[in-house]
């Protein structure tokens, strides 16, 4: 599976467009977040995306077949 750079960037441009939520939540549970903690799960995060998007791809491949 290969991740394209420009793949990369959408993806964190998403996470950071919901990281304030999940911020807010992770407080209210009363763990306390910080850049550190955030990196390994914004590396997740991108492989989830892109195996995503991935997917997606291969289905609308099936479908203009």
């Amino acid at each position: 599976m290969m991740q394209q750079p420009d793949k990369t960037m959408e993806f964190m441009a998403i996470a950071m467009k919901y990281l304030p939520e999940a911020k807010q939540q992770l407080d209210e549970a009363g763990i306390q977040l910080s850049i550190e903690m955030i990196q390994p799960f914004m590396s997740l995060f991108t492989q989830v995306m892109n195996e995503a998007y991935e997917i997606g791809r291969a289905d609308a491949l099936k479908e203009t077949e």
